[in-house]
């Protein structure tokens, strides 16, 4: 029961589990309780790698009986170099890599980062990691290599020892956040590629145009926006399309605005990107290559575009 004191079967459990590789978090979650409860009972009954369950159940009944009256009094807690609790130490670590891998972490690179985290000098050695989470040094390597590529590792040679140390700077979320934005223009960028290929008229086409739209709106509140030259460039090429009333190509907008093609092109994107600073006009993307514009669907009613549609019909040229 959650709340109550973990017995024999658990702690046999929990040591096939973590003999199986089953990190804190999941361990936990099946036996219904908080990782901090786990993490604390492996630190103080030797760690990942030595935690036994007869040794573990022993020592409990061990501290049960000298709680009890007249018992001596307990031994301190062990502490670290800084006097800290050493097992809440480990414990809030084992903690963090768990909200770690709830928002998308593999658990081992969460363990390593968390770790690393929560270390002082902010950097270890493969060792050292090996040596605090009982694990391979292939685990950590493959862990390493994760999250140099979310930017949030680096190595670093230790020219006396001779080996490398992997450090977290004070920027790491700085540098996660920019990697994240990147990603997002990266899809963005490979949507728009797929609505020119499948046509925007397409199911396919308006599906990647959504996609397209939503990365492109990710992407840029991230990255803080366009700035207010680019707004005003995307309004001018959308104000160049209402005024001349038909489809144009980028290379047609390059020429009448009388700007570079790469201009036209960045400020076309932005227009994709950013709807909400084009609201109401939406640009459209033709199965020709060329662009036009319409009204964002979601201004009108279905029956205010029917009777719109209608009006124009009737209208005599």
């Amino acid at each position: 029961m959650p709340g109550s004191r973990l017995d024999d079967e658990d702690r046999r459990r929990i040591a096939a589990w973590l003999t199986e590789g089953l990190g804190y978090a999941e361990i936990a979650r099946r036996l219904g309780r908080p990782t901090s409860t786990i993490s604390r009972e492996v630190a103080r009954n030797g760690g990942p790698g030595g935690y036994r369950a007869n040794h573990a159940q022993q020592a409990t009944e061990r501290r049960a009986r000298r709680r009890r009256p007249g018992a001596p009094p307990r031994a301190p807690a062990a502490t670290d170099a800084y006097g800290r609790d050493a097992a809440a130490v480990l414990a809030f670590a084992e903690d963090f890599a768990a909200l770690m891998v709830q928002i998308g972490l593999p658990p081992m690179a969460g363990r390593v980062l968390a770790h690393l985290i929560t270390t002082d000098s902010g950097s270890l050695t493969s060792a050292d990691l090996v040596r605090k989470l009982q694990v391979s040094p292939a685990s950590i390597s493959k862990a390493i290599g994760y999250l140099e590529g979310l930017d949030m590792v680096r190595r670093e040679r230790d020219p006396r020892r001779r080996r490398e140390r992997y450090l977290i700077g004070d920027d790491v979320w700085l540098r996660a956040w920019t990697a994240s934005a990147r990603k997002n223009t990266m899809w963005a960028d490979t949507a728009r590629r797929g609505v020119r290929i499948f046509g925007a008229g397409t199911l396919a086409g308006a599906r990647l145009n959504e996609m397209a739209r939503f990365f492109g709106r990710l992407s840029a509140n991230m990255a803080g926006g366009p700035g207010q030259a680019a707004v005003n460039d995307m309004l001018a090429v959308l104000a160049a399309l209402v005024h001349a009333g038909e489809p144009l190509t980028a290379g047609q907008l390059a020429t009448a605005l009388g700007w570079h093609p790469d201009r036209v092109t960045e400020s076309l994107r932005n227009a994709a990107g950013y709807p909400d600073i084009s609201d109401p006009i939406a640009l459209q993307t033709l199965e020709s290559g060329a662009y036009s514009v319409t009204a964002r669907r979601h201004r009108l009613t279905p029956a205010q575009r029917q009777a719109l549609d209608g009006h124009r019909r009737c209208t005599p040229d």
